[in-house]
């Protein structure tokens, strides 16, 4: 599928604004992906359809929680992190897109993840950092995703529980358990280990 198919197949799902936005993720996603070596056909489409499900109705996607394999948890955590699972079920069923790496980069990519591939790392940060953003600490995050995708990703995680500890709001495991992983091999790394 190429990009014209792929971005046709896309827009009647989402509103111009997010539609602008997922242009800028893709573009942002692609020169992330040249930069580290990975797979650009993949980061494009994953951030091409990474809010696929961004407007569904709640009670649609409440269902696609509740009926099938995804996260019961999901739940009892803000709605707006509903989309990015039942985003890649629905890519899947819908677009029928079946690479798991794809799909997983589409299901991780608010709360990421332990053991984030390079394509969920891309598609997490392209997010995060793509042009259209503005708060608090974004210009730094976008300098470390020039220095180490990695290091960018340690930031915004870094960045988004400070944010949600702040608002008193829960935080997602699954943000935890990212923000460990890249810690831990932050801090390998910094120690030569």
């Amino acid at each position: 599928m190429d990009q014209n198919e792929a971005l046709a197949l896309l827009k009647p799902h989402l509103k111009q604004e997010r539609y602008d936005h997922t242009v800028r993720v893709m573009e942002t996603a692609l020169e992330l992906a040249n930069r580290y070596g990975v797979d650009e056909k993949k980061a494009e489409l994953a951030a091409i359809f990474h809010d696929y499900a961004k407007y569904r109705p709640l009670e649609e996607m409440k269902k696609w929680i509740t009926s099938t394999y995804l996260p019961k948890d999901l739940l009892h955590y803000h709605h707006e992190l509903w989309h990015g699972p039942v985003g890649a079920l629905l890519v899947e069923k819908e677009i029928g897109i079946t690479d798991v790496e794809i799909l997983d980069s589409i299901h991780y990519h608010t709360t990421g993840r332990t053991h984030m591939t390079q394509l969920d790392k891309v598609i997490f940060l392209a997010d995060y950092i793509e042009p259209g953003r503005k708060f608090p600490g974004i210009d730094e995050v976008r300098e470390a995703a020039q220095v180490s995708l990695d290091y960018g990703c340690w930031m915004a995680t870094k960045n988004t529980i400070g944010f949600l500890m702040s608002k008193n709001q829960p935080i997602y495991p699954d943000t935890f358990y990212a923000y460990n992983a890249l810690t831990k091999a932050k801090n390998n790394k910094h120690e030569g280990k």
